[in-house]
């Protein structure tokens, strides 16, 4: 991983493709590099969790509606689905120096998926209360993060006792790294182990969005 942001510190000062095609061999080299490990850590999430798949994000930039034109990232992702339909949320990761983080959740519910996740917490939020408030995910996570609305969605009281959490549109976790700590022989460990750490959240939202109101099976 050390040779991986010693690359992207310099990729960050030389944002261009003409700095990139002079060093084109040496970033291929660090994405095989990468692919192993992040590979390594689909075999051992495998483990513990039905997974669809993997995938490796590309470091060029989308920009054609940004500001900035910078043409590359200056980080490394990599996303784990997990075995859709019955089993929900998604896993990332990004190593960037000064900006690692083991992540996962749901960044864009569909307008369906996010209603039926507000109604549920309407109902009743004690059980996302319970697993946000166990010891092992304020470890791990602190608290449960994502942007929100700023008043209540429509058809919901601005005055319901759980509006922080229905005032949300997307349900995220994050841990970050410091750039010691990814470039220490542990890091796979706790990468894998931060993961697994989001094993109750994703379980009980997989719950929520594969059953109604009432809590039939909706497949």
């Amino acid at each position: 991983m050390q040779k991986a942001f010693e690359y992207l510190k310099q990729l960050k000062e030389n944002n261009n493709r003409e700095w990139f095609a002079q060093h084109k061999s040496e970033y291929d080299s660090i994405v095989k590099e990468n692919k192993i490990f992040f590979n390594q850590i689909y075999t051992e999430l495998q483990e513990y969790d039905k997974l669809k798949g993997i995938h490796i994000f590309r470091i060029y930039r989308d920009v054609r509606f940004s500001k900035d034109k910078t043409p590359y990232k200056t980080d490394f992702g990599v996303g784990y689905s997990r075995s859709k339909p019955m089993l929900r949320g998604g896993y990332y990761i990004q190593l960037e120096p000064g900006n690692s983080f083991v992540g996962g959740g749901f960044w864009g519910p569909e307008s369906k998926d996010l209603l039926r996740i507000r109604k549920e917490f309407e109902i009743s939020s004690k059980e996302i209360e319970k697993i946000t408030s166990d010891e092992t995910f304020i470890k791990y996570f602190r608290e449960l993060k994502g942007d929100a609305v700023k008043t209540a969605p429509r058809g919901f009281d601005k005055n319901h006792p759980a509006i922080d959490l229905i005032r949300k549109k997307q349900f995220v976790v994050m841990r970050k790294f410091t750039d010691k700590e990814v470039l220490s022989d542990n890091f796979q460990k706790e990468a894998v182990q931060t993961l697994l750490a989001m094993r109750p959240f994703f379980d009980y939202m997989s719950e929520v969005l594969t059953t109604d109101l009432n809590g039939e099976p909706l497949i």
